[in-house]
């Protein structure tokens, strides 16, 4: 049996218009997303492979192709629940999501400082990548992380809360190749609920890793 299947949508594939329209999330999730799924799959039947017959003359590149794929997978299904067609604005504690607005002001000063940082890393991303918030432990503050591709230059241990995906798959039949108005269009759709979800998770779990400060 597979080890990691496709997640189904949390709505339909309509549901974020204007800023995404229909046809980019069913290609997006039915098809990016997917082939992420399988490559990891495989990636791991290749690695039982190896192992089995002691052939590791392809371990780098099996490795590398984990990383790839299984993170591909894991930040589109956060990427996902990230959305909604009622979100957006700003995160505010009368909306039940205080302790995450004061955290990003702790973190950076203000939302609006927040929401610069955060638009500039995903849409000055080299080639593909993505633009992260994450909950970053041995501090406890929340910190922007660019990704490139789907697993480099992240800090380990951090948690994502939030992402923005800047590959071209996401916004290039709807935005053409105007990265910068779809990230500026993807805060009108942030699912601040499951941000604060998220964060209040990564924090619970923050102490069971042997940190040093």
């Amino acid at each position: 049996m597979a080890t990691y299947t496709l997640p189904e949508l949390p709505y339909d594939y309509a549901a974020l218009e204007p800023v995404i329209n229909p046809q980019i999330i069913e290609l997006h999730h039915d098809k990016h997303h997917a082939a992420y799924v399988k490559g990891a799959n495989d990636t791991l039947e290749q690695l039982a492979e190896a192992r089995d017959k002691e052939a590791w003359g392809a371990i780098n590149g099996l490795q590398k192709n984990l990383a790839f794929h299984l993170s591909g997978h894991i930040l589109h299904s956060i990427y996902w629940h990230n959305m909604t067609g009622d979100g957006g604005g700003e995160p505010l504690a009368a909306d039940g999501v205080g302790d995450l607005a004061d955290a990003l002001t702790e973190s950076f000063g203000s939302f609006a400082g927040f929401k610069s940082q955060l638009t500039k890393a995903a849409a000055t991303t080299q080639g593909s990548g993505w633009g992260v918030l994450a909950y970053e432990p041995v501090s406890g503050k929340l910190i922007v992380e660019q990704v490139y591709d789907h697993q480099g230059n992240v800090g380990q241990g951090s948690t994502p809360i939030l992402v923005f995906d800047a590959w071209e798959h996401a916004f290039y039949l709807q935005y053409k190749n105007q990265k910068v108005d779809f990230i500026d269009a993807m805060w009108a759709v942030v699912n601040w609920q499951d941000v604060a979800k998220r964060y209040a998770a990564a924090k619970e779990r923050a102490d069971v890793l042997l940190l040093a400060p």
